[in-house]
């Protein structure tokens, strides 16, 4: 049953982190876009992209980064420790 939780929240997980990247480049583009083309058009992408786009990414992201920590507590990976890779700890030795 852990398993396929695990493998759900990986594939959600991916997702959602491709998601964030794709908005992320369109953001990019369009900032891009809004500099070459000037004037009050530029001002309306801007615009569309700090009200619109900004705030999908930030909720998107932040529930990603929930989700991909809670996988990591759930599969008990320690990547959050400050020890070296293959490194016992006190409690496991």
């Amino acid at each position: 049953m852990k398993e396929k939780i695990v493998s759900i929240m990986k594939l959600i997980f991916g997702i959602g982190v491709t998601v964030c990247l794709l908005v992320g480049g369109i953001t990019f583009f369009g900032y891009l876009a809004a500099i070459i083309i000037g004037g009050d058009a530029a001002a309306t992408i801007c615009t569309f992209i700090y009200k619109t786009l900004y705030p999908i990414l930030v909720y998107i992201s932040t529930a990603m980064i929930l989700l991909g920590t809670l996988k990591m507590y759930i599969c008990g990976e320690t990547e959050f420790s400050p020890r070296k890779k293959g490194e016992k700890s006190e409690a496991e030795a």
